[in-house]
């Protein structure tokens, strides 16, 4: 039997996709909320940085976090 050869990207199960979908779907609707602090979640990468989480709780599958370079979160500016 031929071993499969595995692609090199991240491959996330069902399951996480759906909670995904869910948090997506609260957020929209409103109800989304934010850990400790129970804030309104707003933001859409925030809604799916949720969804994973709780994917991840309830044992989906789930890539790890790649701990490669990280980006710098704003734009850069060119100086004129």
């Amino acid at each position: 039997m031929a071993a499969r050869k595995s692609s090199g990207r991240k491959r996330y199960g069902k399951a996480a996709s759906k909670r995904v979908e869910s948090a997506m779907r609260r957020r929209k609707k409103g109800t989304l909320k934010s850990g400790r602090s129970g804030k309104t979640v707003k933001s859409r990468k925030q809604a799916i940085a949720i969804g994973l989480s709780e994917a991840r709780k309830k044992g989906a599958k789930v890539p790890r976090k790649s701990s490669g370079r990280k980006r710098s979160g704003g734009r850069k500016r060119s100086s004129r």
